[in-house]
């Protein structure tokens, strides 16, 4: 087997493990010069408590490459269940269009939706290129959660509520 046959079927083999990797959806967003920029990602984790902070991948073909690359600070809204409607427009949409859905408030001068899971503001401490992305550490700057939501996930190229998956028996 050729490198480049071999390079393809651990690639394939990467690509159909992580559709079974379930992960909760963000819409993470950054304003800049009076627009409001935004994707939907699941390449998102906590990475320390001291200094609080997250780290945010984004391919660098991304929408929001560009406009995350040149912002000071960035939102993670993490997406519940009530907001699956912002996850359809976030994929079909582009640009400005993706905000038509849901109340977005600028806080700190980034988009904010209303009524997500939780959100988190960051300021941007650190940019490192890996591969085809670009790894974000942002350091938090502010945060809110409500209460009684629970996460849209995204398992197998679709959106889920892990919250009626069936108890497993205890070992």
């Amino acid at each position: 087997m050729s490198d480049r046959s071999t390079q393809s079927a651990v690639l394939d083999a990467f690509r159909a493990a992580m559709r079974h990797v379930a992960a909760t959806v963000y819409a993470v967003t950054t304003g800049r010069v009076g627009e409001r920029h935004g994707i939907l990602a699941t390449a998102v984790s906590s990475l320390s408590f001291e200094p609080p902070s997250l780290l945010v991948c984004v391919n660098r073909t991304a929408s929001l490459h560009e406009p995350l690359a040149c912002a000071e600070t960035f939102c993670v809204n993490v997406l519940g269940l009530g907001n699956r409607e912002i996850a359809e427009v976030f994929e079909s949409a582009r640009g400005e269009d993706r905000f038509g859905v849901g109340e977005w408030h600028e806080v700190l001068g980034v988009p904010v939706l209303a009524k997500a899971q939780s959100y988190f503001i960051c300021r941007t401490a650190h940019r490192h290129e890996f591969g085809t992305h670009t790894i974000f550490i942002g350091e938090l700057i502010d945060a809110r959660h409500r209460e009684n939501a629970a996460p849209l996930t995204y398992y197998d190229g679709r959106y889920m509520d892990i919250s009626a998956a069936p108890e497993r028996a205890s070992r």
